[in-house]
């Protein structure tokens, strides 16, 4: 006997469902941030440093001294000066960071190709990748809704990744309650424009990019009878995180610094970024760095972001996967799907 849903029912079991997406992004998200936070400091303090990224010999004949010359110097740097856990600054408000933002744009993800589908724009069980066009705008507005969802942590971990020693702020309470003396309450959102014309093209291509090539490893499955499915997501995730983090950098670079103008870090890092520069607009700051620093200044930390970016990508896709098929099984939501499947679409079960 097949159970008819009441409307009541339908809303319960589509919260029940929003929690599983939550949860299995936030268990995702907290997996390869963990893995990854040495390549986000590093990435961090590329971005903030001013003074040009080049060998030693350039820097004598240029008259400058950089902190940061190189992906391998900074790793060693910043273990010799600030031992080992100083590769996990900002952890904390990291993983708080992306509970958060993990946990929302999975959810608001899945709640975008839902209301797509039921305006029949696209088939809820067919393969996402198969409509472009949803991939891409349901990725922008799940990054756009996470990023407000999780901001202020954002900042705070910038704020602690960059500041090096001595500290400037102790920890993340610390840290915010510097930034509110400062700036006001709204100092904890320094950035945040930048951040969604930044967030909105990198989650539309990441996610984009997921889908078209989780399409194209299906059809390449099906052409030569091969199963690759336990590497599909890892590998996917990782070719659309490194291609997305590739094409919007220069706006990741902005963004930190608007995060961390006016932070008073040691000198021996460097030129602090002016607290002036939060006041430019994104195209008179990205005209600076480009003036001041030249091209090369739109892709400080481009090395470790894209060593970050991938893997973190391939980490929190694979995680993600893994995990929601794991809490369906448990909560028996995949029975109730498969049943809803067959009913949607009994012409593709009978084949």
């Amino acid at each position: 006997m097949v159970h008819v849903s009441s409307g009541d029912d339908s809303k319960e079991k589509g919260k029940h469902r929003m929690i599983i997406d939550a949860t299995a992004g936030a268990i995702a998200g907290c997996i390869a941030r963990v893995i990854t936070g040495p390549l986000d400091v590093i990435k961090i303090r590329f971005q903030v440093q001013l003074e040009p990224i080049m060998g030693a010999s350039a820097q004598a004949q240029a008259g400058l001294r950089s902190k940061y010359t190189g992906f391998r110097q900074a790793l060693t740097t910043i273990v010799r000066e600030e031992g080992v856990p100083g590769l996990w600054r900002g952890t904390v408000p990291g993983l708080l960071l992306t509970v958060p933002y993990t946990a929302v744009q999975f959810v608001a993800l899945q709640q975008v190709r839902q209301a797509a589908a039921a305006y029949g724009l696209t088939g809820m069980y067919s393969n996402p990748g198969s409509s472009p066009l949803i991939s891409l705008a349901s990725g922008a507005l799940a990054g756009a809704a996470a990023t407000v969802a999780s901001y202020p942590f954002d900042l705070l971990r910038t704020t602690l990744a960059a500041q090096g020693e001595p500290k400037v702020y102790r920890n993340m309470w610390d840290a915010a309650r510097g930034i509110v003396s400062q700036r006001g309450p709204v100092g904890l959102y320094s950035g945040l424009g930048v951040t969604l014309i930044e967030i909105m093209p990198y989650a539309a291509l990441q996610f984009g990019l997921y889908d078209a090539l989780n399409a194209l490893v299906d059809e390449a499955r099906i052409r030569y009878q091969r199963d690759s499915s336990r590497v599909q997501a890892f590998a996917c995730g990782l070719l659309a995180g490194l291609f997305a983090k590739l094409a919007t950098h220069p706006l990741d670079v902005a963004k930190k610094r608007y995060q961390v103008a006016g932070l008073r870090r040691s000198l021996r890092y460097g030129a602090r970024v002016d607290a002036g520069f939060a006041m430019r607009t994104l195209a008179q700051s990205l005209s600076y760095i480009y003036r001041t620093e030249g091209l090369m200044g739109l892709w400080k930390g481009s090395v470790p972001s894209i060593v970050k970016a991938a893997p973190s990508a391939a980490i929190t896709f694979a995680a993600y996967d893994a995990v929601l098929a794991w809490l369906l099984v448990v909560s028996g939501e995949h029975i109730r799907e498969q049943q809803q499947q067959q009913r949607q679409s009994p012409k593709q079960s009978s084949r």
